[in-house]
C-alpha cells in the first residue's frame, strides 16, 4: 500500500537526484555533529575528555563499519529502507540522550545509554551512505555517483564541525542540539518519502514510524530538556541555583543553607563553605616571597576569588586576570552571591579582565609582573595539561621583574602524589628552585601548591616568614603558626623527583600521572 500527500508532489520542485544530493549533504551534517554532541555529553557526564573524545569516536566508526556491511544484505527497496533508517535515527537521539542526563547519579546507567546510542547510531549511519549511493546509480555512472556523493558528504561534515564550534554548542547546548540533530534526520525521511513514493513501493508500517517519530522528536524539545533538569538535580543533590552552556565549558552553581559551590563541567571548583583556605594558601605565600607586589598577573582565577586576595595589599596597583571563559567572568562580576564572597574584585578599577587562553596570552605579552598566580582547573585534558609544563613555567619566568615569583595550584599530593611532584619537577626544570606546600581543605581534601623563584627553599621560607608582619589584613586561615606548617611534608607524603618525568610539550605526562591518581583512589 502506497501512502501519499495528496496535491503535493515535491518532483515539482526537486528531481529525485536532487533530493539524493541533499540527504547526503544533510547526513554529513548532522552525522558530525551527532559524534560530537555524544562525545560532549559524555566528557560531561563522565569526565576525562580526551578519553570520551576518543572513545565515543571509535566506537562511531566502527559501528559506522558494521551499518555499511548490514546494507549489503538489503536487495531491494532502497528508499523505504533509507527512510526507515532516517526516522530511527530521529528516534534513537531524540529518547537516549534525555536518558542519559536523566541517569546522571548512576555513572554505569550513563556509560550503557551513552556507549549503546553511540554503537545504535554508528550502525544506522553506515547504513546511509550506501544506500543512497545504490539510490544514485540510477541517475549517474559509477565514478560521478561515489564522487559526488562522497563531496556532498565531506562538504556536510565541515558545515556540520563549523556549526557546532562556533553556533551550535554555546547558544543550544548539547541536548538541544541533539534533538536538533533528530529533527534534521525526519525532515530528511519526509523529503525522501515525498519524493520517491511514486517510484518506490513504500511499506505502510515505515510511513507510520516516520510520522509517530516525527511527534516524539517535536515533543522531545521541551520534555527532554524537563528530563535532563531533572537528572541534574540528581547528580549535583543540592538546588541548581544557576546553569549555562558555554563554547568552553557548562557552568553549574548550586546551594544548601548558606553556602554555594561553583562546578565547570561536572568538576567543583570551589566551595563557599572553605575557599578561604585554598585562595588564601594561593595568593599570600607568593604575595609576601616577592620583591615587589605592584603588578600582578592571575592566569585562570575567572571567579575573582584569587583577586579579592590580591586586592588586600595596598601595593598592588594593577592585577591583570586572564581567563578564556567570558561567560565565567561575568557572573563573577555580577552573580549576587559571587559578588559578595569575592567582595566585588573584579569590578576593582586596579583590575583588568582579558578573555585568552592563558598560554597563548603569555606567548604574545612583553610585560613583566611581580607575581604569577596561575590558578586554572587540574590537568584532567591535554589542553589544561600543557598549562604545567616546562615551556610554559619558562614563558612565566620571562615575564617575572626582579624578585618575581610564580605560584601554581598543583592538585592533590595525597590523592594524585605523581602528579603534584611532577609540577615540582617540571618547575625545577624550567629553571625555578621550587617550593611545594599543602594544607588541608575540607571539601577537597589535602591540597597542594608550588611556588617558583630564584630563591632555594630555606630561604623563601624564611623570607615569607620574615614579612608575615607586612599583612595589615585579617585572613580567615593563615596564622604565621599554619603558615610554618603549609611546608612541611611526612616522608610518606614525598616522592622522590627522580621517580617522575617533567612534563612538556615534547612528551607530555601529567595528565597520565593525573589519571593515575584518580584511578588509585576509586
Amino acid at each position: 500500500m502506497t501512502v501519499s500527500l495528496p496535491g503535493f508532489n515535491l518532483a515539482r520542485f526537486f528531481s529525485n537526484a536532487q533530493v539524493v544530493k541533499l540527504a547526503v549533504f544533510i547526513t554529513g551534517f548532522s552525522g558530525i555533529l551527532i559524534e560530537y554532541v555524544i562525545s560532549t555529553i559524555a566528557s560531561y557526564l563522565l569526565g576525562d575528555t580526551l578519553f570520551q573524545w576518543a572513545l565515543v569516536i571509535s566506537l562511531f566508526l566502527f559501528a559506522m563499519g558494521i551499518g555499511s556491511r548490514i546494507t549489503g544484505y538489503i536487495k531491494d527497496d532502497e528508499a523505504s529502507c533509507f527512510v526507515l533508517v532516517e526516522s530511527l535515527l530521529a528516534l534513537i537521539i531524540a529518547l537516549f540522550l534525555p536518558l542519559a542526563y536523566a541517569s546522571m547519579a548512576y555513572p554505569f546507567a550513563v556509560r550503557f545509554i551513552l556507549y549503546g546510542s553511540t554503537l545504535l547510531v554508528g550502525i544506522l549511519i553506515g547504513m546511509e551512505i550506501p544506500l543512497l549511493v545504490r539510490l544514485n546509480s540510477r541517475f549517474a555512472d559509477l565514478a560521478l555517483n561515489l564522487s559526488r556523493l562522497l563531496e556532498k558528504d565531506y562538504i556536510g561534515a565541515l558545515a556540520g564541525g563549523i556549526f557546532f564550534a562556533f553556533i551550535g554548542l554555546s547558544h543550544f547546548g548539547p541536548l538541544t542540539l541533539g534533538i536538533f540533530v533528530a529533527l534534521l534526520n525526519w525532515v530528511v525521511a519526509v523529503i525522501f518519502w515525498l519524493s520517491f513514493r511514486r517510484q518506490s513501493l513504500t511499506r505502510k508500517a515505515v510511513i507510520v514510524m516516520m510520522w509517530c517519530t516525527g511527534l516524539l522528536v517535536c515533543a522531545s524539545f521541551p520534555l527532554g530538556n524537563a528530563v535532563a533538569s531533572w537528572g541534574e538535580d540528581k547528580k549535583y543533590r543540592d538546588e541548581i541555583i544557576y546553569s549555562e552552556q558555554t563554547p568552553y565549558q557548562k557552568i553549574v552553581m548550586t546551594r544548601w543553607r548558606q553556602f554555594f559551590w561553583l562546578y565547570l563541567d561536572g568538576h567543583l571548583q570551589f566551595s563557599s563553605y572553605d575557599e578561604y583556605r585554598y585562595h588564601e594558601s594561593l595568593v599570600h605565600p607568593a604575595m609576601l616571597a616577592a620583591g615587589s607586589r605592584t603588578n600582578v598577573l592571575i592566569l585562570g582565577g575567572g571567579d575573582g576569588l584569587a583577586a579579592r586576595e590580591v586586592l588586600k595589599y595596598r601595593d598592588v596597583k594593577s592585577v591583570t586576570l586572564v581567563d578564556i571563559d567570558p561567560a565565567v567572568t561575568k557572573l563573577a562580576a555580577s552573580h549576587p552571591l559571587l559578588l559578595d564572597l569575592n567582595d566585588g574584585s573584579l569590578k576593582d578599577p586596579r583590575v583588568k579582565v582579558v578573555n585568552d587562553d592563558a598560554g597563548a596570552f603569555i606567548d604574545r605579552s612583553s610585560q613583566l609582573w611581580d607575581v604569577i598566580i596561575v590558578d586554572l582547573p587540574d590537568p584532567r585534558t591535554p589542553t589544561l595539561e600543557r598549562l604545567y609544563s616546562v615551556e610554559f613555567y619558562r614563558n612565566c619566568k620571562k615575564h617575572l621583574s626582579k624578585d618575581g615569583v610564580v605560584v601554581t595550584q598543583a592538585t592533590s599530593p595525597l590523592f594524585s602524589p605523581h602528579a603534584f611532584w611532577c609540577i615540582v619537577k617540571t618547575i625545577e626544570t624550567a629553571g625555578f628552585h621550587a617550593v611545594p606546600m599543602h594544607a588541608y581543605i575540607p571539601t577537597f581534601g589535602d591540597w597542594g601548591w608550588v611556588i617558583g623563584s630564584e630563591f632555594p627553599g630555606d630561604v623563601l621560607r624564611s623570607r615569607i616568614e620574615s614579612k608575615w608582619e607586612d599583612i595589615k589584613f585579617p585572613t580567615k586561615f593563615l596564622s604565621l603558626e599554619v603558615l610554618k606548617t603549609l611546608f612541611v611534608f611526612s616522608p610518606a607524603d614525598k616522592i622522590d623527583l627522580q621517580k617522575v618525568e617533567k612534563n612538556s610539550f615534547l612528551k607530555p605526562v601529567l595528565y597520565q600521572y593525573y589519571r593515575k591518581g584518580l584511578w588509585e583512589l576509586e
